[in-house]
């Protein structure tokens, strides 16, 4: 995984240098977008029977291929934000993922909440671009960046009203989050053998400070997790691939809440 890290890296650079010179940063500035308020994941999230969920839009990955090519961004987003999701994702890597920015576009279209600019950001040029495209909170992966570089994209993010999301998979980066980060990502999947390990986000969950909103990631495909997870200071479900490899990923979807809320009613239930 971390050798597909390196050429996913290794591509944004010569992508981004393309970008600049087909869409400038003055171009981007001009959109509708940079004068309208972002909605606020960390609001979102914070919502009293907020399911949490953060449904993801993902055509394909490197590690799964092809996931589902001909899902609609409407149907799909509008699907998803009718089950009670709490905020949406949307891929736009077009090389390895098979996104593309109007994928995000398309979803800030048709519903008015929270939605993750999910890419493999390396430059503030993006961050202007997923601006420029209706983006509310972008992600910043810990493994791609050093802890200067962090620090500067977040707070480049958070003067254009942006939320940033930092994905972490050990311990160790935790010492790359800076005042900026409004919300840490544990991604349950190890970047050297792909195996999912939920307990990797019990693990680290202990260890963030309690200031950073909690999100875990990878490998949720069991309501009963998402319960436990929250009952360990959880606050967001990251989930994609799980919701994308049906036909109708909405559907899917609304019955993951669904059981997820049944089981969180028990619970409540159970204790009082």
């Amino acid at each position: 995984m971390k050798n597909v890290l390196n050429k996913i890296l290794q591509y944004k650079k010569t992508e981004i240098k393309k970008n600049k010179a087909l869409y400038p940063q003055k171009l981007l500035e001009q959109s509708i977008y940079f004068e309208t308020p972002v909605v606020s994941i960390k609001s979102f999230l914070s919502r009293k029977n907020a399911s949490g969920i953060i449904a993801e839009f993902k055509r394909q990955s490197p590690s799964k291929g092809i996931i589902n090519a001909h899902a609609s961004v409407e149907e799909v987003s509008i699907g998803y934000m009718q089950a009670g999701a709490s905020a949406l994702s949307v891929l736009t890597d077009n090389h390895f993922f098979g996104g593309k920015n109007q994928d995000l576009s398309e979803a800030r279209k048709y519903n008015y909440a929270p939605v993750l600019y999910k890419n493999f950001i390396i430059d503030e040029y993006q961050i202007i671009e997923a601006k420029s495209i209706g983006a509310d909170v972008i992600l910043l992966i810990a493994e791609c960046l050093e802890i200067k570089e962090v620090e500067k994209l977040a707070k480049f993010a958070k003067s254009l009203g942006l939320e940033v999301l930092m994905e972490l998979h050990s311990k160790e980066m935790l010492d790359k989050l800076t005042q900026d980060i409004d919300l840490v990502g544990v991604n349950n999947r190890n970047l050297d053998t792909f195996e999912v390990n939920i307990n990797n986000s019990l693990a680290i969950a202990q260890s963030i400070p309690s200031d950073f909103m909690k999100i875990s990631e990878s490998g949720l495909n069991d309501p009963q997790t998402v319960t436990m997870l929250r009952n360990h200071g959880f606050d967001g479900f990251l989930i994609g691939e799980h919701f994308m490899k049906h036909a109708r990923p909405q559907d899917a979807c609304a019955k993951f809440i669904q059981e997820v809320r049944k089981k969180s009613n028990n619970i409540y239930e159970y204790e009082n």
